[in-house]
């Protein structure tokens, strides 16, 4: 502990980063500079200079990386059709990268020792953060106060903070872990620990409930760009001020919401609730372009490899060549996955009701059904006969009984 002078801390301002810069002052006796990244938190993010200073930080670092979580991060997660287990949208497991990857920006500006973070030793984040620190720069030491110090519960550091008066953004009466940023909310702990107990609607900040949603369905036009959404409804949108406005309008149809019990890396099962709802409708969109746009085969190779990807960012291996090498067949399988797709948002539903591409390889004078002078039927006769070739050949041993 001696050995470390300056420490850079990925600061929130929530429960665990607000008792963790004093901690580290009794504990490591060093200097600690606090750095928050903004990764669409919103108002969260206003107090978080004057309550670094007074709780013990040194300076702090605000730095905007809205823009770049989308366009590095979100998009390619996006194209990929990462979706982990199915229906996580990911959006604490990519923040996390872009996080660290600041905090080790900072780290070489202040000529710090360390790196700090304020995840359990029970979670994803502490491996997605320290991944990243081993992958930017292996030589920094990383502390991880859950794992080194006695505080036990969430319970005990609430304690912790109001023996040092420190304002902390939970209650024991409310004690729920919430991350936000502008893909997604999450929510863990408290009366979601126990699988059995539904979830409070006034918990959520992005969205209403199905319940209260329009009882007129809203249609949104989304156009992709390469896979990447650059209009809405016709208007040309920046990342950033795509998803906000996507948000906004799929949160007041209810869309995005999702209660699930899924596999941690480190072994065991969590429930989280999590609002996504500007995701769930371009994951949706852009699936349904792909339809159109990419060959049978791409497609079906795309379906294979999306739930790895999904699995290496939930792991926190975002700086992993296997990801990269996804990220290069990915690019090229969607040059062409250029297009419209309309959707229709209706009290937490969102479908794609119509689509259309210049490069759309779906031909409709092939697969009508009236009258064509494209496909001649007679032709299936042969293909049939061929592709069941092996499936005839085994029928006739089994009827023979040479085979089982």
């Amino acid at each position: 502990m001696n050995n470390i002078k300056k420490v850079v801390l990925a600061y929130s301002g929530g429960l665990d980063t607000s008792i963790i810069i004093p901690w580290l002052k009794e504990n490591y006796h060093c200097e600690v500079i606090a750095c928050a990244v903004d990764v669409g938190q919103g108002e969260e993010l206003s107090p978080l200079k004057k309550k670094a200073i007074k709780t013990g930080a040194s300076k702090i670092y605000i730095i905007d990386a809205k823009k770049e979580f989308v366009t590095d991060y979100i998009w390619p997660s996006l194209k990929a059709n990462a979706i982990y287990e199915g229906r996580y949208l990911l959006g604490t497991s990519f923040a996390r990268p872009i996080i660290a990857e600041k905090i080790v920006e900072v780290a070489k500006k202040e000529k710090a020792d360390a790196v700090c973070h304020g995840a359990t030793g029970k979670g994803n984040d502490q491996v997605r953060f320290e991944l990243t620190f081993k992958a930017l720069n292996p030589d920094l030491k990383i502390i991880a106060p859950w794992r080194e110090w006695d505080i036990q519960s969430r319970e005990e550091e609430i304690e912790y903070a109001e023996a040092r008066g420190i304002s902390v953004p939970v209650t024991k009466k409310k004690p729920y872990s919430m991350d936000r940023n502008l893909w997604h909310i999450s929510y863990e702990g408290g009366i979601l620990e126990k699988t059995w107990n539904e979830y409070k609607d006034d918990m959520f900040l992005y969205t209403v409930s199905p319940e209260k949603a329009p009882n007129k369905p809203t249609f949104v036009e989304i156009f992709f760009e390469k896979g990447i959404p650059k209009k809405l409804n016709g208007k040309a949108y920046g990342p950033v001020e795509m998803i906000f406005k996507l948000n906004d309008i799929a949160g007041k149809n209810g869309v995005g919401r999702v209660d699930i019990v899924e596999n941690r890396l480190v072994g065991m099962k969590s429930r989280g609730v999590y609002e996504t709802p500007a995701g769930t409708v371009l994951h949706a969109a852009l699936r349904d372009l792909e339809c159109i746009t990419l060959d049978k085969e791409t497609l079906h190779y795309k379906e294979l490899i999306a739930p790895r990807y999904a699995e290496l960012v939930y792991n926190g291996q975002w700086q992993s060549e296997l990801r990269s090498s996804f990220d290069a067949f990915i690019n090229h399988a969607m040059r062409n996955t250029t297009g419209t797709v309309k959707m229709k948002l209706y009290k937490g539903n969102c479908l794609a009701v119509a689509r259309k591409s210049e490069y759309s390889l779906y031909d409709e004078n092939i697969a009508t059904f009236s009258k064509d002078e494209v496909y001649n039927q007679k032709d299936a006769e042969g293909f049939i006969n061929l592709f069941g070739l092996s499936t005839k050949v085994g029928g006739i041993l089994k009827r023979a009984k040479k085979i089982k």
